[in-house]
């Protein structure tokens, strides 16, 4: 009868993810910004451009209005969005807030993700069937397809800046947990 048990060495349990530097931090957070800053205030422009097209009976402002948001949704809207994801989602694991252990980030992270998903799916294709009609020389097909979109994202932008400034909401049951110690 063999008494000696053999005994696997314990894995070692991850601890938490490590911490950005100051200086890291200070540069993430300044990308950060600025790419929100620019994402809100490129909704701002699409907004007023697809009022215009909206609401003026010229087919010339309607088509330069349409094609104008197409040339932001195509090359400035995409790029804006995923480098607001990203070095959000970089400030959130590299830092003290994390990314589900308060309320309010783990809110801006869904609704990051969700508004540049319609960006992809929703708000381009509608600019795209609105240009594609009014270049054939037809009517802007649906106010919609330019309106919908934009006044949707500034929503949800500005509602990420207040919760981004107010920090509402408190820890989430992950956040209120005690911290575990791994040794």
């Amino acid at each position: 009868m063999d008494t000696h048990t053999e005994h696997k060495p314990a894995r070692p349990r991850p601890g938490p993810p490590p911490r950005l530097g100051r200086p890291a931090r200070r540069a993430a957070l300044v990308v950060h910004v600025i790419a929100s800053a620019g994402w809100l205030g490129l909704t701002l422009g699409l907004l007023a451009l697809g009022i215009t097209a909206a609401a003026n009976g010229s087919a010339a402002t309607v088509e330069a209005s349409v094609r104008a948001m197409k040339l932001f949704a195509d090359w400035l809207l995409l790029p804006l969005a995923f480098l607001t994801l990203l070095s959000g989602l970089l400030l959130s694991l590299g830092t003290k807030w994390g990314l589900a252990r308060y309320r309010w980030v783990y809110t801006k992270f869904w609704l990051t993700l969700a508004t540049t998903t319609a960006t992809v799916f929703a708000l381009r294709p509608g600019v795209n069937s609105a240009v594609t009609a009014v270049a054939a020389g037809g009517p802007l097909p649906d106010a919609g397809d330019v309106l919908f979109g934009p006044v949707a994202s500034l929503s949800a932008y500005v509602f990420m800046t207040v919760i981004s400034v107010l920090k509402p909401w408190g820890k989430t049951r992950r956040g209120s947990e005690k911290p575990r110690v791994f040794a």
